[in-house]
């Protein structure tokens, strides 16, 4: 068996240059095609719903959120005002890095280069989720709360900042089907992505997420009962 430095070594020595080698290929190549949208909407909690506002205040479209049956009995409405006062702000949004990487991936796999596929599928969903994080601080930017942001990279991706984003088909809010009502709010067709029929997001190297600025905002499962753990890993 390795050693853990014997593990780094060969890293260093065989993975390392393999993914520089892909990176000059995907730039070259242009498999990326980064693209984003988000928006901000008013917003107020109706019990465990979630209800966006148009500009007259009437109801443009709901969220129906589950409450955990135990614990703190948390639901993602709880972050936010409730209606009868001021409205609340929620944001959203869309990234994606466009069809080409998956045209590739496609390419590679019925090729039977097996590692070239899983080596540039890892970083297409890596550089996803960064890409994400990173259009995720724009907002909290523009919101005018990332001051509280960590001053790491790594702090981060461990949800060092105010805030949180939640996407759908994760524990806090596991209805795929909510996708539809993201969708009319954001339209994200325009920048290329759409929805399969089982609410999945296409191109593959797409996600998006509703994005809460609440202090208290956690991650969390709607499913967990009393004496469960409730946090779960940041999507």
């Amino acid at each position: 068996d390795e050693t853990r430095g014997e593990w780094w070594a060969r890293i260093e020595r065989e993975v390392k240059p393999a993914i520089e080698e892909l990176q000059a290929r995907v730039v070259a190549d242009e498999l990326f095609q980064p693209r984003a949208i988000y928006g901000f909407f008013p917003a107020v909690a109706e019990g465990n719903a979630l209800v966006v506002l148009d500009q007259a205040g009437d109801e443009r479209a709901r969220f129906d959120f589950p409450r955990q049956p135990g614990g703190r009995r948390l639901c993602l409405s709880d972050y936010f005002r409730e209606r009868g006062g001021e409205p609340d702000i929620l944001a959203a949004q869309v990234v994606t890095l466009g069809p080409r990487v998956a045209e590739r991936e496609k390419e590679l796999f019925e090729a039977g280069q097996f590692t070239e596929y899983l080596y540039l599928h890892g970083l297409a969903v890596e550089t996803t989720e960064g890409f994400a994080e990173w259009l995720h601080q724009r907002v909290r930017q523009e919101w005018g709360i990332a001051g509280q942001d960590s001053g790491a990279i790594e702090g981060l991706f461990r949800q060092e900042y105010q805030g949180a984003r939640y996407s759908f088909g994760y524990p806090a809010c596991p209805r795929l089907e909510d996708h539809l009502t993201l969708f009319k709010l954001l339209e994200p067709e325009r920048i290329g992505v759409t929805l399969s029929e089982e609410y999945m997001q296409l191109p593959e190297v797409s996600t998006s997420a509703l994005v809460v600025h609440h202090p208290e905002a956690r991650y969390f499962s709607a499913a967990a009962a009393e004496g469960t753990p409730e946090l779960e890993a940041k999507p």
